[in-house]
């Protein structure tokens, strides 16, 4: 996700410190429902701090064990989990009749998993530097679907959940995953951890911001 070991390790520090106040945040706010979304800097943070050990395996200074289990820790996180946790955790934060999209969002979300999980457990996942990038090969089937649903359940449900910041969040993911996918081909640099250091920070606003037109939990004790 970054463009060496150290920058993954300092940038994967930062963004878990992120997860961990937006769980505080929501927490002091009264938000439950937002706890789950709150938490996604976190497992980015540690996705990176695991590719920080992905990169480390690539120059041959950790054993084979333990260079393939980091590199099989980070295929989880970011095929099978993150389509499934993402659209989870927007219907978590979802009230009223709009709960109905992310819900079945997260039930696409769950079929993409499927397959992508079948392909980590059955194959190895392998990774090489690609020129200041790394090039992960894990064997995924009908990629173009999945890559398909994958997007149209983690960004759609940012889209549909009705919340002028998430809304925001979606369309920079969406944005910004096409601008890291064109740099990453051409071997530029990674910039997956710049995208993943701002939706942390948009998330911590979020998770202890008012909604607009939402009662404060003080107010629906009170009610």
């Amino acid at each position: 996700m970054c463009w060496s070991a150290q920058a993954d390790a300092v940038a994967g520090g930062l963004v878990a410190a992120a997860g961990v106040a937006s769980l505080v945040r929501a927490h002091r706010a009264g938000r439950p429902e937002r706890l789950p979304l709150a938490a996604l800097p976190l497992v980015l943070g540690v996705h990176q701090l695991i590719e920080a050990v992905v990169w480390l395996g690539t120059d041959d200074r950790l054993p084979d064990g333990l260079a393939g289990a980091a590199r099989t820790a980070w295929a989880v996180i970011a095929l099978p989990l993150l389509p499934v946790l993402l659209p989870a955790a927007v219907w978590c934060a979802t009230s009223g009749p709009r709960r109905r999209v992310p819900a079945a969002l997260t039930l696409l979300g769950a079929a993409v998993a499927v397959p992508l999980a079948a392909a980590v457990g059955s194959r190895p996942v392998t990774a090489a530097v690609h020129g200041h990038t790394l090039g992960y090969a894990i064997g995924v089937p009908f990629p173009a679907v999945l890559l398909a649903g994958y997007l149209l359940a983690t960004v759609g449900s940012l889209l549909v959940s009705g919340d002028r910041l998430l809304r925001r969040l979606g369309l920079l993911i969406g944005a910004g995953a096409l601008v890291c996918a064109l740099l990453w081909r051409l071997a530029f640099v990674s910039t997956w951890c710049a995208l993943a250091a701002l939706t942390s920070l948009l998330l911590l606003h979020w998770a202890g911001h008012q909604s607009a037109g939402a009662p404060t939990p003080a107010a629906g004790r009170a009610r």
